[in-house]
């Protein structure tokens, strides 16, 4: 049995938290929102965004964060990507040397523009940094639906200690060294994600929205192999694996807002109505400043930038990316 404390209350930390306490583990759940505690303490029955999952009493809810990072085998960093800067900062004074503390929050940092994994490794320089990514709705995981995703460590020890402890018959763990990668796919996705959404809401098809899922992956992988991640990472669970699910499922909170937005929503309007934490609109910026600083093109991401934050209407802006200039499919192939 490990000890194994989340930070974070929402749907994902406490879909994590159910399969942690169903593998056997001691777990804690940390959250700074007082009446966050005490709804979960009284309605473990009843979970907001998480219907028909129930969380196990032996869950400890806890408000103190010395006590969620005291003595722990493994750290679950689970808050938004907004807030993970400061819950860092917040819980470094407690975090020991060498703990594993495996991020499984999704997204860039706006100012910085570093990856979250990055961020806390500036905020945290004492931990053993992980990611884990992949294509795992939440309200999925917590019901025991099968389920498979990537791990990314530092070294092969930690990432099988990862392995050990979340694995079990309905959860697969698959691992790997490629950090960068698979973070830099779990981020961007939510982006092309929103875009998706977008196409859904205009009333287009499946010809269009396979379209625009392929060449998002495209441009994820250009810019990723660009920044040190692996091809092979863009072509996996973190890659295609999460960019399919999130694009097409009616669970994801990236392509409601998209949906809202094809359909004539503001920016705003979508984000209100979704009421979640839309990681896409958070990664959008990030993600078209490090196509610039990297060089590389990325003309989906361009596009929804102008329709977020710019007030380009979304037909507009897919008439664009149709008659931008031609090109080959891959420059990188030629004829003999």
């Amino acid at each position: 049995m490990s000890k194994v404390s989340i930070l974070g209350a929402g749907t994902w930390g406490c879909a994590l938290a159910i399969l942690l306490s169903g593998n056997g583990h001691d777990v804690t759940i940390w959250t700074k929102i007082e009446n966050e505690a005490r709804m979960l303490n009284e309605n473990r029955k009843d979970l907001k965004n998480l219907p028909g999952a129930e969380l196990p009493e032996q869950i400890n809810i806890t408000l103190n964060l010395k006590e969620a990072c005291t003595d722990r085998d493994i750290l679950v960093m689970a808050v938004a990507s907004p807030y993970i800067r400061s819950t860092a900062k917040e819980a470094s004074p407690y975090i020991k040397n060498d703990q594993v503390i495996v991020n499984v929050s999704k997204g860039i940092e706006d100012k910085t523009l570093y990856t979250l994994s990055e961020v806390l490794k500036e905020e945290i320089p004492q931990a053993d940094i992980a990611v884990m990514s992949g294509p795992s709705h939440a309200e999925e995981v917590s019901r025991g639906v099968p389920t498979t995703i990537v791990v990314g460590a530092q070294t092969k020890e930690t990432a099988h200690l990862i392995q050990d402890v979340f694995m079990s018959d309905v959860f697969r763990v698959y691992t790997s060294p490629d950090i960068i990668g698979i973070e830099l796919g779990g981020s961007l996705k939510n982006v092309i994600a929103l875009a998706a959404g977008v196409v859904d809401g205009l009333g287009f098809g499946d010809n269009t929205k396979a379209a625009l899922m392929t060449r998002g992956i495209a441009e994820i992988s250009r810019l990723g192999v660009k920044m040190g991640g692996k091809l092979e990472t863009f072509a996996g669970l973190s890659g295609i694996g999460d960019l399919f699910v999130t694009c097409t499922s009616k669970h994801s909170r990236n392509w409601n807002a998209g949906y809202l937005i094809g359909q004539g929503k503001s920016m705003d309007e979508a984000m209100k109505q979704v009421n979640q934490v839309v990681e896409g609109v958070n990664s959008a910026k990030a993600a078209l400043a490090l196509a610039k600083k990297n060089e590389v093109e990325m003309p989906i991401v361009e596009q929804i930038n102008y329709v977020l934050f710019e007030g380009k209407s979304a037909k507009e802006a897919l008439s664009d990316l149709l008659m931008r200039d031609k090109s080959k499919e891959y420059k990188t192939l030629e004829w003999d």
